[in-house]
């Protein structure tokens, strides 16, 4: 398989704190991996740093098989990477169409037509204030937004934190409807039950560092490494 980006012996910092350590790993493209581990384990990090927002001071971020660690986040962007953060960060004082609108990049293969087929719910609350959706709503709006920019590379940090189980299961399924059309994603995320739906492999970061790798068959029956590393 064609290697889309791949992190080797990646380093990040906060101050003098020593976050991301030695941290390599491959999304193929095509592929749902996941990036998981408990809070504070240097997920988060891990994604920033792939986006240029906090600087790799070791090792190298390779994407296309070229090495792209010193690049700005705008022009990571322009690479095709996108990165949908926890809080979203969508444009409350706009409308749900107008968030989408900001967003439209010429040449993109999503247009608004395909968000709306596949957030039927955004279309029915197009003229509402972004700020007022639920959250939810919200979370469709910041992935709907990100599609409409073209990327090859889909950066999801939690996105079903804080949502109900009803809301969970629809944003599973859309994950999983992108997914099929053959976008890549690398995905942080703490439901187990969303992770082994929807990912080809799964990576577990402990205190920055990989300590585990496996497919996604492989996983279902390590039930040690889960209690290991994932159970609170």
């Amino acid at each position: 398989m064609t290697a889309l980006l791949e992190l080797e012996g990646v380093n990040g910092y906060y101050g003098a704190s020593h976050v991301v350590r030695d941290v390599s790993l491959r999304v193929n493209e095509g592929e749902v991996v996941t990036l998981l581990g408990r809070n504070g384990a240097g997920k988060s990090t891990a994604l920033k740093i792939i986006m240029g927002m906090v600087r790799c001071q070791r090792g190298r971020v390779m994407w296309r098989g070229r090495d792209v660690s010193a690049l700005a986040t705008h022009r990571l962007a322009r690479e095709g990477l996108a990165l949908i953060v926890e809080d979203r960060r969508i444009f409350s004082l706009l409308t749900v169409e107008g968030n989408l609108r900001v967003a439209m990049r010429r040449g993109s293969p999503w247009q608004l037509s395909d968000i709306y087929r596949i957030f039927p719910r955004l279309e029915e609350r197009r003229r509402n204030g972004a700020g007022k959706l639920s959250g939810g709503e919200q979370q469709m709006l910041a992935i709907a937004r990100a599609l409409l920019n073209g990327p090859s590379l889909l950066l999801l940090d939690e996105p079903t934190e804080g949502l109900a189980p009803v809301i969970v299961e629809h944003l599973a399924d859309t994950l999983a409807q992108i997914a099929a059309g053959g976008m890549t994603i690398l995905l942080v995320e703490q439901n187990l039950a969303v992770c082994e739906r929807l990912a080809n492999r799964h990576y577990i970061l402990e205190e920055g560092q990989i300590v585990y790798h496996g497919s996604s068959p492989e996983f279902r029956l390590a039930d040690h490494v889960k209690k290991l590393y994932l159970a609170v």
